[in-house]
């Protein structure tokens, strides 16, 4: 059903097409070994504008655990772009080498137009401060597979709720599940934006509630997921060095918090967690990680339309 596909925005599936990446996914979870040999003779291409660290592994990891093999650049300078190339003539050329594609880039859209110039399928792995698809995918088969739902949940939000795109995109997606609401903590300079309220929530009635302060609502949370206040989104050092410091989550915190919250991040972590908290059981954000990975390969999957009988 996915198979030559491209993966732009977290909207861009069904909520069925989105089940069954995840069913894949946790089936992967299970039995990786299963899979080995799935996308032997293929290859990914990794086209990385901007640093990253989890994205480009996990990607990398998920092909060549698959048995395909991996091709690309991890900063521009190292390929045509440093030559002025354009992307629709980076991507055409990376097509007749590649069987799929993955790109992250500072610039809004700039997947976007990838997949417009692009004959093979095109995973957008971030672009500046607007979606990040794979992270809601891992996101959301992290809560499925810790918490057996994606349904009837409490998420709370917590720190740059402005600039964070995987705070948007799991907005979005969780929104689509039947009875979620919404706790978002963040000072007042860094709230949710107003689209995101206006277009998401509040259009499909969806129950939320602002707050500045953790300790207030952090009992009522099934879900706590932090975020990092993101340096290399402020055009004010000032203001990044003001607000950095907004939350940082530490045991005394956690005295409030149901047994069975989960605590997720989407990494890295800068000092928002305290790392007293790793060793607390409801501190899954590694875990976490390795679940992307295993997303990211049933995602490969369905793109490339390859099974394993």
């Amino acid at each position: 059903m996915l198979k030559g596909r491209h993966l732009l925005d977290p909207m861009d599936f069904t909520t069925s097409e989105i089940d069954e990446i995840l069913e894949l996914g946790g089936e992967i979870s299970k039995n990786p070994e299963k899979f080995s040999k799935a996308c032997q003779g293929k290859i990914l291409a990794t086209l990385f504008y901007e640093p990253s660290t989890r994205t480009r592994f996990s990607f990398e990891a998920a092909m060549l655990r698959l048995g395909g093999q991996v091709i690309g650049f991890s900063e521009p300078n190292s390929s045509s772009v440093a030559k002025g190339e354009s992307i629709a003539d980076t991507i055409r050329t990376i097509a007749c080498y590649a069987d799929i594609a993955v790109m992250r880039h500072p610039k809004e859209g700039a997947p976007r137009v990838a997949a417009m110039y692009s004959s093979i399928p095109v995973i957008n792995a971030g672009d500046g401060g607007h979606q990040h698809p794979t992270q809601t995918l891992t996101d959301l088969l992290t809560i499925k597979s810790l918490k057996g739902t994606l349904s009837n949940l409490t998420i709370g939000l917590c720190g740059d709720l402005k600039f964070g795109r995987t705070v948007h995109s799991l907005i979005k997606a969780m929104s689509r599940y039947e009875n979620n609401k919404f706790i978002l903590i963040s000072p007042k300079e860094l709230k949710v934006p107003d689209y995101i309220k206006r277009e998401v929530l509040e259009k499909n009635n969806i129950e939320f509630l602002e707050v500045e302060r953790m300790e207030d609502v952090i009992g009522k949370l099934d879900i706590l997921y932090m975020t990092r206040v993101q340096r290399e989104r402020f055009f004010n050092e000032e203001e990044y060095l003001r607000l950095k410091d907004s939350y940082i989550l530490d045991k005394a915190k956690l005295k409030g918090a149901k047994e069975d919250m989960i605590i997720l991040h989407p990494l890295p972590r800068v000092n928002e967690i305290a790392v007293e908290v790793d060793e607390d059981k409801r501190a899954k954000y590694f875990e976490q990680a390795k679940y992307g990975m295993f997303v990211r390969m049933a995602l490969i999957m369905k793109l490339l339309g390859v099974e394993v009988c």
